[in-house]
């Protein structure tokens, strides 16, 4: 973007020397490149030739942690019980329908539904690299540029997290599903992440699956391939109890402790779910200062569990939010989570202020990302923020001052009216303007899987 453009927020809610808070009559600059050029609060009416924006604006959110393919699952997998492990099962025949072609469509609509819902970032744990069987495409990247390019069509940024995907458990060969997640070794792995190019939208980072899924002896290798990039580096931690169970078998750790022990841990990491953990643990993840991201409403929807994540805070790890398996795609409701299900789990309130909260899911989750220019309404800052109504059913009452928990504890996805992304109108009055008819493209796209 090289012309400027003025936007005028009703309220913003803006960083301040003793902590976010809500101004009101803001005018958000964008400048070239982007970026926001200047913020200016209490500036007074609307200007002739600035964009008015009613509402409440916020950073754009980053959803730090994305399966896009997930998205097919929504309510198919709500029939009868089960466990993790058996809606797996139905994860992977979804998984074995896709092809570049039919990603791109449905993850398109996938991130479209994210841009109506406030997300200007997401984090694509991608495993999907290769055909059915493993066979490769005659580009060995043609998945993951499919994700890239979906995100450009939705109008957001992406961090294309590529995953190291080699076993099916401690000692096990991949299983018929999940042959075309490998590529036989880590090095094989190290070799095709590398032809990844990032974008003006996009960059590319790494992650390991799972301690059950990458071989100990080859943690070392993504994470050196991060390192050496500067890369954020993702990984799943402890989801599940039997995954530990496995580690302590084969190799006498909880699977923290073989993350650490390779060198995978830091401050560039992100630890998804990190639900079962030992008191070492907290502390190897803290000592470490790797990022934690929580994914509350996949995790109560497959059964998890409640993650430690104000112990994980208080201890001095990062908090980032991300949306999963795609159950719902809702920042807040993501946000809400994390205080609420703490307030089961203890019986008590208050764990979590909303700004902290808030904070999860824009700063800490666009750095957890790769995007520490992101997620502040700030000069300098990439000009990525949504607004919020503040007279939905939902929302109307409270006073404007309270926009921090409004958007925490009121609001949802059905209430963000606009979108900005590097000073692009993405969605405006609640309509997207690159993907006219995001229900139809969802429709379409999951019913040609079928």
């Amino acid at each position: 973007m090289s012309a400027v453009v003025t936007y005028w927020a009703e309220h913003a809610w803006l960083p301040h020397t003793g902590g976010p808070g809500v101004a009101r009559d803001v005018l958000i600059a964008v400048g070239p490149g982007g970026r926001i050029a200047r913020v200016t609060p209490d500036s007074g009416p609307c200007p002739a030739g600035a964009v008015r924006l009613a509402g409440l604006a916020l950073p754009g959110q980053a959803n730090a942690h994305s399966h896009a393919f997930h998205r097919a699952l929504r309510s198919t997998v709500q029939v009868g019980s089960g466990t993790f492990w058996t809606w797996r099962d139905t994860m992977y025949r979804v998984a074995a329908t896709l092809d570049p072609d039919s990603y791109l469509e449905l993850a398109t609509a996938v991130y479209a539904e994210m841009a109506l819902a406030g997300i200007s970032a997401v984090g694509e744990f991608h495993y999907l690299h290769h055909a059915p069987g493993g066979v490769r495409y005659d580009d060995p990247n043609a998945m993951g540029e499919a994700l890239i390019e979906a995100a450009a069509r939705a109008g957001i940024r992406i961090t294309l997290l590529d995953t190291c995907y080699l076993a099916a458990g401690f000692g096990a060969e991949p299983t018929a599903p999940q042959l075309r997640f490998s590529d036989g070794d880590a090095d094989a792995w190290a070799a095709r992440a590398s032809g990844l190019k990032g974008a003006e939208h996009a960059r590319i980072g790494a992650a390991v699956h799972s301690v059950r899924a990458v071989p100990a002896e080859q943690l070392g290798t993504v994470a050196h391939w991060a390192a050496m990039r500067r890369a954020p580096l993702h990984v799943h931690l402890s989801e599940q109890t039997a995954e530990n169970d496995a580690c302590l078998t084969a190799h006498g750790v909880t699977p923290t402790r073989l993350l650490a022990d390779h060198g995978v841990l830091g401050p560039r990491t992100s630890a998804v779910h990190a639900t079962h953990l030992t008191d070492e643990d907290v502390r190897l993840l803290s000592d470490s200062t790797t990022t934690v991201c929580m994914c509350p409403t996949t995790e109560r929807d497959l059964a998890d569990g409640i993650g430690p994540a104000r112990r994980l805070a208080s201890a001095g790890c990062p908090i980032s939010l991300g949306s999963d398996s795609h159950a719902v795609i809702d920042p807040f409701e993501e946000a809400r989570a994390l205080e609420l299900d703490e307030r089961l789990r203890t019986r008590t309130r208050g764990h979590w202020t909303a700004n902290a909260l808030l904070r999860a899911g824009t700063e800490d989750g666009h750095a957890s990302l790769g995007w520490s220019e992101a997620g502040r309404l700030e000069a300098g800052a990439l000009a990525d923020f949504c607004v919020i109504a503040l007279d939905t059913p939902r929302t109307a009452g409270p006073p404007p001052s309270l926009g921090a928990e409004i958007a925490v504890f009121a609001a949802s996805a059905a209430d963000v009216r606009h979108l900005v992304v590097g000073g692009r109108h993405i969605v405006k009055d609640g309509a997207h303007q690159l993907v006219p008819d995001v229900g139809r493209a969802l429709s379409d796209a999951v019913a040609a899987l079928r």
